[in-house]
């Protein structure tokens, strides 16, 4: 859970209130579901997060396992 926190957070720094008009989130969005960034909204965002969550998380524990790795090389 923190990891999607701390995501989240980085992902959407200048847009915290409002995170579905963070560009990178658009951006991460439309590389991954093929949607354009210029017709998603909140609702949209949302319902693609929903919709892919365990993939969503799948891939927040791999990033997790990855900086658990350089730190351990560190």
């Amino acid at each position: 859970m923190f990891t999607a926190l701390r995501f989240l957070w980085n992902a959407t720094r200048g847009y915290r209130l409002k995170p579905w008009r963070s560009p990178y989130l658009r951006w991460r969005v439309e590389t991954y579901s093929g949607q354009h960034a210029d017709a998603l909204t909140a609702r949209s965002i949302l319902h693609f997060a929903w919709a892919r969550r365990g993939e969503l998380l799948s891939f927040l524990a791999w990033t997790h396992d990855l900086e658990r790795e350089a730190h351990k090389r560190a």
